[in-house]
């Protein structure tokens, strides 16, 4: 285990280092695109390696963005999928896969039940991307440059619990814009708030995340 870094902030503003802005939504986008797609691949063992791997080049992404660094055991401790620190074996993720794919022939019938596991890698991968980025943007109060696997692991617990919350977390509501002069007929604002409410649903589905992980965050760190 990597010693704990002296080096603080106020220590790494002094050096030679350039560091880049944060991530945009566009980066976070291919991220994302990238665990959709790997979660579709048929072979027991590989996608939980590759998804590994490009959650650790996400959270690597998202601290060095910020001037921080990370210890291999942080890393790890962020990038495992499936929320454990110890990685599944071979044999448990071909038992697992061979589960799944039994699961997803009985429910076949009722629907595409094949894009269900890219959705839930996507959606994982955007919410991991998102909460580093605003857990170093708003809630990070330690002062040193490296993130431990101490500070990891608190991470971690904060994200794992606001994903598993974030459907009874009550956020506040949001300003919703209000027309002026309003020239639309009841039947088209009727199909017009349908569709607005379902594009809706990823900012409303983020910010029950954002309440649910702030507050798991001040639960730590109070």
């Amino acid at each position: 285990m990597a010693p704990h870094s002296t080096l603080t902030r106020d220590d790494a503003a002094r050096l030679p280092v350039s560091v880049r802005p944060p991530a945009d939504r566009s980066r976070l986008a291919v991220y994302t695109a990238m665990g959709a797609s790997i979660g579709a691949l048929p072979v027991p063992w590989l996608p939980d390696s590759l998804l590994r791997r490009v959650r650790g080049a996400l959270v690597h992404d998202c601290v060095v963005r910020h001037g921080l660094s990370l210890t291999r055991e942080a890393r790890a401790i962020l990038a495992e999928p499936s929320g454990s620190e110890v990685p599944r074996g071979f044999a448990s993720q071909a038992v697992r896969y061979l589960g799944v794919r039994l699961a997803a022939r009985a429910l076949a019938r009722f629907g595409p039940i094949g894009a269900l596991w890219p959705v839930r890698d996507a959606l994982r991968t955007y919410a991991l991307g998102h909460m580093v980025s605003r857990y170093l943007d708003t809630g990070r109060t330690e002062r040193a440059v490296r993130i431990d696997a101490d500070e990891a692991r608190r991470l971690r617990r904060a994200i794992d619990g606001a994903v598993a919350r974030a459907l009874t977390v009550e956020p506040l509501p949001a300003d919703e814009p209000v027309a002026i002069d309003d020239q639309r007929d009841a039947t088209t604002a009727l199909v017009d708030w349908l569709i607005g409410l379902a594009a809706g649903v990823p900012d409303r589905l983020m910010r029950r995340l954002d309440a649910a992980f702030d507050d798991l965050l001040r639960t730590a760190n109070g």
